[in-house]
């Protein structure tokens, strides 16, 4: 058993090893996660949550690395969170992101996490809003979380970031393949990286065009900028920050930052709940309340939605053992 009050105190000084720990007991479902999740709410909700999307090959590692060299000048502890996908033979991540982002290994003012999906869809590792707000609490100003590139259904980072960031490269789609692209709808700021090739003004000026399809936007809605880089370069890295900045300021000033937060923990409790609901509902396989509604199913006495509602009562109102609620489960082990 790991001491959580000594670990959150060391987070809260700085030390990575300390912070890798209450990540790893957050990635394994530990019986002490609900420990750490108390330990941490009061210290949370400072840091400001920075999304990194778009397809493979668009430069999202390289990206990430330009705008922690650009918030470690302006003086701000950055963390990292980096979603690679899953090894099919070990099951861990690959950590192709924190090789590109070696520059920055030796900054103790920089955290950088490698976390593996584990088959997780959406862009995302399972347990990453409980990282997220490990880092939180072990006081980061700036949590960037670089997805996993896995394309148009890329999606989930809007419901975990403040502000998303999407990225588009030249050559990698025309307007249509633009259009259909999921993860242009959840865009606050793009950035078009790469943007020393051909065809990068012909790319901004197709992506302001399809954002401009359908837009419904008042006076003072968030009009998401479109913002040239070449990130290899640091080249309008600084702008992409401003665009950051200006975006996070629209937000506190029309209280859409505190309705994210909300609905970001919303959907946290949401995913909890039902995931204690499936595993109370999965240890029910081979009970006699299980067989006799399927028997009475098979009869016709009885319809499956009737069975599940009668089920879900029986469940809910039983007694709650604790132990087996302590968080998202891993799809790995489900």
């Amino acid at each position: 058993m790991q001491d959580v009050p000594g670990l959150v105190a060391q987070a809260r000084e700085g030390r990575p090893r300390a912070v890798a720990r209450l990540i790893s007991l957050v990635e394994g479902a530990s019986p002490q996660l609900r420990e750490v999740m108390a330990a941490l709410a009061p210290l949370a909700g400072n840091a400001y949550v920075v999304g990194l999307t778009g397809s493979p090959g668009v430069g999202k590692s390289t990206s990430t690395s330009a705008l922690v060299s650009a918030y470690r000048r302006a003086g701000k502890r950055v963390a990292v969170l980096a979603v690679d996908p899953s090894s099919p033979f070990s099951g861990g991540a690959l950590l192709g992101d924190r090789v590109r982002m070696s520059e920055h290994a030796s900054d103790p003012g920089v955290y950088i996490r490698s976390m593996a999906t584990r088959g997780h869809l959406g862009g995302l590792a399972w347990a990453a809003p409980q990282a997220i707000r490990v880092l939180d609490a072990a006081g980061c100003d700036v949590i960037i979380v670089e997805t996993v590139g896995v394309g148009q259904s890329e999606v989930e980072i809007a419901s975990q970031a403040d502000t998303s960031v999407v990225l588009l490269a030249p050559g990698m789609g025309d307007g249509i393949q633009a259009a259909k692209a999921g993860i242009l709808e959840i865009g606050d700021v793009y950035v078009v990286n790469k943007a020393d090739r051909d065809g990068a003004d012909a790319t901004a000026r197709e992506l302001n065009h399809m954002l401009g399809l359908g837009e419904s936007r008042g006076p003072g809605d968030w009009r998401p900028p479109i913002v040239k880089t070449v990130a290899a370069r640091g080249e309008g890295t600084d702008e992409v920050v401003e665009a950051l900045e200006k975006h996070r300021a629209w937000m506190e000033e029309h209280g859409v930052l505190a309705e994210r937060r909300a609905a970001r923990a919303a959907h946290e409790v949401e995913t909890i709940a039902v995931t204690t609901l499936r595993r109370r509902i999965g240890d029910l396989h081979g009970d006699r309340r299980l067989g006799a509604l399927a028997e009475r199913i098979v009869a016709g006495a009885l319809d499956p939605y009737t069975a599940a509602d009668e089920l879900v009562a029986g469940i809910t109102s039983g007694p709650s053992d604790s132990s087996r609620c302590s968080g998202p489960s891993d799809p790995a082990t489900d």
